[in-house]
């Protein structure tokens, strides 16, 4: 899809370091990636918390809560996931420009759509966490039950199941919550943002 040739780009008055300035922090998108029942989601609130609390104005995009508005109109078809992936990093972007920083948790199943969500930011406005869990552990907590509905054929095109996922190659930071507490992780992400000087 191209752009009406009607359509111009209006400059702002207030830029996005003003707007850095006033809040008194970096902007930036930690992007949690990984299986279903990894942790992701209960890694972006630990964080949210911590960073809140630090005084980082920050807002979580939650997969499961963005279906519920922005892209209610989606399902899970990999085209499907694409644009949900595309709208997500447009998304985040507004916000960075906000002056925001920006968490979300997304299964975010292809690299190539990872990589266009980091083409949309800047240097240093971008970090990618996966969060690694073996696909069998995700399995056995299956917090929402969706693999047994997907095992059991009622979920179709499910992650880790009937449709694939493609690990980061080269992750910002990487978090093993089979093996690491949530405690553990969250002092990994904090200790990489505060040694790049982002908090």
């Amino acid at each position: 899809m191209t752009l009406s040739k009607e359509i111009t780009w209006h400059q702002a008055l207030v830029t996005k370091q003003e707007r850095r300035e006033k809040l008194g922090h970096h902007s930036f998108v930690i992007w949690f990636t990984g299986l279903s029942g990894s942790g992701k989601s209960t890694l972006a609130n630990e964080i949210s918390r911590s960073l809140f609390d630090e005084g980082i104005l920050n807002y979580v995009l939650d997969g499961d809560n963005i279906r519920h508005g922005l892209n209610k109109d989606l399902h899970f078809s990999e085209e499907d996931r694409k644009e949900n992936i595309r709208r997500i990093g447009e998304t985040s972007k507004l916000l960075v420009d906000a002056g925001v920083a920006v968490i979300t948790a997304f299964i975010s199943p292809y690299e190539e759509d990872r990589k266009l969500v980091r083409s949309l930011l800047e240097m240093n406005e971008f970090i990618e966490v996966f969060v690694d869990c073996s696909l069998s552990e995700c399995e056995n907590r299956d917090p929402k039950g969706l693999y047994e509905k997907a095992r059991n054929g009622k979920i179709k095109d499910f992650t880790g199941v009937d449709a694939p996922y493609e690990k980061p190659l080269n992750p910002e930071i990487k978090v093993d919550t089979e093996r690491e507490s949530i405690n553990q992780s969250v002092k990994k992400i904090l200790k990489y943002l505060k040694n790049k000087n982002m908090i």
